[in-house]
């Protein structure tokens, strides 16, 4: 009899333990002077978040029969980024924020220095790991994930997100373009962790429509989730400072739409998510759980 399918709850707490696992044996503490460096990564890295896009990776790469091992190295590199990402936003130079995953940021546990240095070296790693053999031994494979996540970082990508969240206290944005501010400094990356579950597949790009609007309706529902929880959750669940765009002026899904209506909307757009895995019937039920953890969650 085949098993039967695995709940949510199940499926993070696995994810969790493997990309901890993973980071763990990368990130070796040295016997010199780069120990703070590793010490710093390894504070970012083990032990927290959600890991929602490792999963969504390993999720969908689960629909084409993807070994989990390959899987699993795509979506380490994944949330290599995610978490360099994290370190530099909260830098006094981006967001200047003292708490990340209920515990002091990197350059507060830390330096500024040695915060800048892990950032970059969690980037640096994102891209190793991806272009080793052995996350595929096709090099046109690697070098497509290599290019798919390239584009999803950089400034057709999270980093122009994130200039344009820094430009957006000194101008009022409207709904579309904070529409296009989240698309970009959170949901490229999320919509990057379905085209690598594609690419480890061998889909073919022109196969990957349904879950490229999956990947989208998912970004903006978790942020507006975000945008919600910042406006209405507290510090003690959300693990970080709550009421910091309210603070800064920042025009967010909220204060666009009012919180009734925001939540109406991201309950909708992760149905329609919902609606774009119809191809793929049983299969795509951890991922038909995740877009509606995405909106449900309260942290």
């Amino acid at each position: 009899m085949a098993p039967g399918p695995v709940s949510l709850e199940t499926a993070l707490k696995r994810i969790g333990a493997e990309i901890d696992a993973a980071f763990d044996a990368l990130l070796a503490v040295p016997g010199d002077c780069r120990a703070p460096l590793y010490e710093a990564m390894r504070y970012a890295t083990i032990g927290g978040g959600k890991r929602l896009r490792p999963l969504l990776v390993v999720a969908g790469a689960e629909l084409f029969n993807v070994d989990r091992g390959r899987a699993l190295r795509a979506a380490l590199a994944v949330e290599c980024i995610h978490v360099y990402s994290l370190i530099h936003d909260d830098l006094p130079a981006m967001d200047d924020d003292d708490l990340r995953r209920g515990k002091p940021t990197v350059h507060r546990a830390f330096d500024e220095a040695t915060a800048i240095l892990a950032g970059d070296s969690l980037h640096a790693l994102a891209f190793e790991i991806l272009a080793d053999e052995a996350t595929h031994p096709d090099p046109f494979v690697r070098a497509e994930l290599v290019l798919a996540l390239g584009r999803a970082s950089g400034p057709d990508g999270m980093a122009g997100g994130q200039m344009m969240d820094l430009m957006a206290g000194r101008a009022g944005l409207d709904l579309a373009a904070v529409t296009r501010l989240q698309q970009l400094k959170t949901g490229a990356l999320i919509c990057c962790c379905l085209e690598l579950a594609a690419i480890l597949g061998h889909v073919p790009p022109e196969g990957r429509t349904g879950l490229r609007g999956y990947a989208r309706d998912i970004g903006l529902a978790f942020q507006i989730a975000d945008d919600l929880l910042d406006h209405e959750g507290c510090q003690e669940r959300t693990g970080k400072r709550v009421g910091k765009d309210q603070g800064l002026g920042k025009e967010t899904f909220v204060s666009l739409l009012g919180a009734d209506r925001a939540r109406r909307q991201a309950r909708a757009l992760a149905e329609q998510a919902v609606a774009h895995l119809q191809p793929y019937a049983d299969r795509a039920e951890l991922l038909r759980a995740l877009a509606r953890f995405a909106v449900e969650r309260d942290h």
